[in-house]
């Protein structure tokens, strides 16, 4: 590796720690702002259908993410190569929402920071003072903190023609990250700053109603529950240091959405104990999952 990559993942680690010191989780990237591990499935025969890092092994992107700094430090000594982090968006406590902004206007366009003020002055909502991360390309991030009883989904052009936005299951480059293009760095005045809360209006465009789901008969789930059921409980199981809250936020979401969260919740509880999660710490976050996806806490 030549010596400007070594001090490009120096570098990237150093920042990345940092992140996690102001309870951001992150991954780290290779200079593509892909995620630097490759999946460890990748070379199996039968590879399992959805491993979000049940298995134990490192390689399973945002699902990876983590402020625990020994972890980080395990994740970027697995990928030499890394010369960037990731921050993943919708996890606790800032549960994070990145509005991307390309600002490379072109004949007809003025830009999405432009349409983004537009958007604004129509819904009659104004961005606050917050972290904006400049791209390389000209474009701008701007980081918004969202409640813990919203999730937001990961979006493009959804919001406005050019606005991409990266919720829950997305995350963002980092500050400090070298790319193919170029570095991303903290726009003047803003690194000293926490993300700030979304404005409520912007929030409702964001995060539409769930659409309702019909959750199945009682004594009627089918093998397929069954088993997500199972690979639920060990995704929980499986979380190390810095990733147990995560992880059950996760898992206790996804178990509601698919109808099982409330015969679930009490296994999910006992998995996340198990882990070293304190009991009164795993039943809020299940009741925040709860209100996340429009269920009962």
């Amino acid at each position: 590796m030549a010596t400007t990559d070594r001090q490009a993942t120096t570098l990237a680690l150093a920042h990345a720690l940092s992140a996690a010191e102001r309870g951001l989780a992150v991954i780290p990237l290779s200079r593509t702002k892909l995620p630097a591990l490759r999946s460890p499935h990748r070379d199996e025969p039968n590879p399992p259908a959805a491993c979000h890092g049940e298995c134990g092994r490192p390689g399973h992107g945002v699902y990876d993410a983590t402020t625990d700094p020994v972890r980080i430090r395990e994740l970027f000594a697995a990928a030499p190569w890394a010369t960037g982090y990731g921050i993943a968006c919708g996890l606790p406590p800032h549960h994070l929402i990145g509005i991307d902004l390309d600002d490379k206007p072109g004949p007809e366009s003025p830009g999405t920071s432009a349409t983004l003020r537009e958007l604004a002055l129509r819904h009659l909502f104004s961005i606050p003072d917050t972290v904006v991360v400049l791209t390389p390309s000209g474009g701008r991030h701007l980081w918004l903190s969202g409640p813990p009883d919203v999730v937001v989904p990961n979006s493009a052009s959804r919001l406005a023609p050019g606005i991409d936005v990266r919720g829950a299951g997305g995350y963002l480059v980092g500050p400090g990250s070298r790319t193919e293009h170029g570095v991303y760095a903290t726009a003047p005045g803003t690194a000293h700053l926490a993300p700030a809360p979304c404005p409520r209006t912007l929030l409702h465009l964001l995060a539409p109603p769930p659409r309702p789901r019909t959750p199945p008969h009682a004594g009627q789930a089918g093998p397929a529950t069954s088993a997500q059921a199972e690979g639920l409980i060990q995704f929980v199981l499986g979380a190390r240091t810095g990733q147990r809250n995560t992880r059950l936020f996760w898992a206790a979401c996804r178990a509601y959405e698919s109808g099982m969260g409330e015969a679930l919740a009490p296994r999910l509880q006992a998995a996340a104990t198990r882990t070293g999660l304190p009991e009164p710490e795993a039943r809020a976050t299940i009741a925040s999952a709860a209100r996340a996806t429009g269920r009962r806490g």
